[in-house]
């Protein structure tokens, strides 16, 4: 959960009333929020680097609250006291308003196709005729960094660019070039650098060098310019020093760049929201219009209200309670979900505001309804229901297989579920789309790209690493495999498998063979064609011809076993021959 430190005093000044650290950390509580720590910046110096270094240091009480990772508006001290002040039913949840200048009088920000291949998408907006103070000032800055370690995964989905707007002047265009040809003054720097510069310069940066590794292989760099060729920022790693804001700046131009278009949306909707409240006009923002590369428009922020509807029952049964729709409807709006009840009574309409993003389902606004009841004030019931705990059938079976498979002379490895590409296809002769394995999108590595669809590549891989071992070398593993499947709500599912391999001078089909004999034994699987378990000759890629056979149990195939293909051997950089046997153990849960 993240943790949110706030100034008691400033808190207490916004809430319009002091409280004792009791009182506070049970309104806290009320509210499904935790005070975490009281502290002072002078104890947090201490602790962290010595009496020595706090000396000066201030001693003003900072309250730590834990807040829930999904409430991104409760991240400042702004969207605190809003949250706590609706809650108490002291204020009126605000209206945000999105403005459209005139035509020609807006600020635009052109996309250009160089972006596609590095962070394609960018948002943006002014908050016009903002005042700050100090501590505001401090909070705009703290809140943009808690979205970049929260939903921004630390800049690589999204990351946030505020800017003077007094010092530039639009269109704005966001593009991609070469790092030799981006050249600008980097935040709080006295000279220009070339982006690789700044690559070098930041690499030993205890804050700004994490965020490297997010472009620094890429033949193109992501840059913002002005219309005077003025940098604003080399997202996401570091702004322009031209475009600085500070206590003084009026006008903020607020730019989000990322690779998920969703969340960027997410981000300037609640940086918006959460300090329009110092515009001019309270709670207003001007849109930007952000123009892309096929020509189509947007005009940011959104700030999209929407409506849902939850019937009264639904909430009362979740929770276990018995309030009347009327009282739900009260319980909500505290919650900042504005509410009313339609439909006679049958229905409750819950407007949705842009700060709660977190809304998602019928059960998040349950949840938010239980909060405001109280966790407390629910009574105590015993579960018309009950249950006993026990191992799923599936886990089980494979337990007493294990046992008896290693009493059979085979020892058991345990490898990983994800693999490259070329060891569930092209090293078993096999090309990876007849394979329906799951890519992973993001691979670290060459070696984990995709979930594994066989257990033999990881058990020859396990061979090879023990080569030195006296032979024969007999392995099995009993775990599952991912495949590919639409009839999923995950698009994917999971398979037991069963594989083992006999690697020795010769073959050894006749103990891989014995051993699937002594297998279907102790599932008491009868020999015979009907329900019964036998072999037929087949063909496979990873096998040698003619000596393949197709495993079939309960009138359904189960898997293969035989000879390995000498290619096969030869890929996984073995010497000697190898026979196997991988079979699907779930038809006989």
């Amino acid at each position: 959960m993240p943790t949110v430190s706030v100034k008691r005093d400033l808190l207490f000044q916004a809430l319009g009333r002091t409280y004792t650290d009791e009182e506070f950390n049970e309104l806290c509580f009320e509210f499904g929020l935790e005070l975490d720590e009281i502290t002072s910046e002078k104890d947090i110096i201490s602790k962290e680097k010595g009496e020595d270094r706090a000396k000066g240091a201030s001693d003003t009480v900072l309250y730590k609250i834990d807040v829930p990772a999904n409430r991104y508006d409760l991240l400042c001290l702004e969207g605190l006291v809003r949250g706590l002040q609706v809650f108490k039913e002291r204020i009126s949840l605000p209206r945000y308003e999105k403005i459209i200048p005139a035509e020609g009088e807006g600020q635009k920000l052109i996309i250009t196709e160089k972006t596609v291949q590095v962070r394609p998408h960018a948002v943006a907006a002014v908050l016009r005729d903002i005042t700050f103070t100090k501590e505001r000032y401090d909070s705009f800055i703290d809140l943009q960094e808690k979205l970049h370690q929260n939903i921004c995964r630390r800049r690589a989905l999204v990351a946030i660019g505020t800017h003077d707007l007094d010092t530039i002047s639009g269109p704005f265009t966001y593009t991609a070039k070469a790092p030799s040809e981006i050249k600008f003054k980097p935040l709080n720097q006295s000279q220009e650098y070339t982006a690789s510069q700044i690559m070098d310069l930041y690499r030993t940066d205890s804050h700004l060098r994490h965020y490297l590794h997010l472009i620094e292989n890429k033949p193109r760099y992501p840059v913002i310019y002005d219309s005077n060729g003025v940098v604003l920022s080399m997202p996401p790693i570091i702004n322009g020093d031209h475009t600085k804001i500070s206590v003084n700046t009026k006008n903020v131009f607020i730019e989000c760049t990322g690779t998920d278009i969703t969340k960027a949306k997410i981000v300037l909707d609640i940086i918006v929201t959460m300090f329009s409240e110092y515009c001019e006009k309270p709670f207003s923002v001007e849109a930007v219009e952000v123009i892309y590369p096929n020509g189509k428009t947007h005009i940011c922020p959104e700030l999209a209200y929407r409506k849902e509807k939850v019937k009264p029952e639904l909430i009362n049964k979740k929770i276990g309670i018995s309030e009347t729709p009327s009282s739900l409807a009260k319980l909500l709006t505290r919650m900042c979900l504005k509410s009313h009840v339609i439909g006679n009574g049958n229905n409750i309409e819950i407007e949705i505001p842009p700060t709660r993003a977190d809304i998602i389902h019928a059960c998040d606004i349950v949840e938010d309804a239980a909060i405001a009841y109280g966790y407390n004030n629910i009574q105590m019931a015993i579960p018309k229901t009950y249950t006993i705990a026990n191992q799923l059938p599936l886990n089980k079976l494979t337990e007493l297989l294990r046992l008896d498979l290693a009493a059979a002379g085979f020892t058991e490895a345990l490898t990983f579920a994800l693999c490259s590409q070329e060891d569930v296809a092209d090293k078993l002769g096999m090309d990876i789309s007849a394979t329906k394995a799951v890519r992973i999108a993001n691979p670290k590595t060459a070696e984990f790209q995709v979930a594994r669809t066989t257990l033999l590549p990881g058990l020859l891989k396990t061979i090879a690493a023990n080569r030195k071992m006296p032979l024969p070398l007999k392995l099995f593993e009993i775990s599952d495999v991912v495949v590919k499947d639409p009839n999923t709500d995950v698009g994917a599912r999971n398979y037991r498998h069963f594989c083992a391999v006999y690697y020795n001078k010769s073959p050894g089909f006749e103990i891989i063979h014995g051993l699937l004999d002594r297998v279907m034994q102790l599932l008491e699987v009868p020999t015979n064609e009907e329900n019964g378990y036998t072999i037929k000759a087949a063909e496979g890629s990873a096998f040698f011809p003619g000596r393949c056979a197709e495993v079939f149990a309960k009138g359904q195939s189960i898997g293969k076993l035989g000879v390995l293909h000498p290619d096969v051997i030869t890929k996984f950089e073995l010497s000697m021959p190898c026979s196997a046997v991988e079979i699907n153990i779930e038809p006989f849960v």
